[in-house]
């Protein structure tokens, strides 16, 4: 099993930047995909982003060309690049590990876009 940590969640005003990390532990890291999700109130969770243990990529269109996921399998760590945010990327931002049918969550951050 893998437990997630995410943190860098805060308050960004629209155009800003900001990074999310989440911290894996417990298990090989590498070999799990990794992603993150978002989720507004009222919204249902949805990806943001994902990144396979090849390091394949794969982005909502809604973020395409401003968010970038990478991770760095040294550390254990699983990243969200966001440039150029707006109102609409509020949310609770989740990290997810994948492993077959496996799936762990992390307990969220909070992103907030406003001015």
């Amino acid at each position: 099993q893998v437990q997630l940590v995410e943190s860098g969640g805060g308050l960004v005003q629209p155009g800003g930047s900001l990074r999310l990390s989440c911290a894996a532990s417990g298990s090989i890291f590498s070999i799990y995909a990794m992603g993150w999700y978002r989720q507004a109130p009222g919204n249902q969770r949805e990806l943001v982003a994902g990144i396979t243990s090849g390091g394949t990529t794969n982005y909502a269109d809604s973020v395409k060309g401003r968010f970038t996921i990478s991770r760095d399998n040294a550390k254990n760590t699983v990243y969200l690049q966001m440039y150029s945010v707006k109102p609409e990327d509020t949310a609770v931002y989740y990290c997810n590990a994948r492993l077959g049918s496996y799936h762990s969550w992390g307990q969220g951050t909070q992103v907030t876009v406003s001015s």
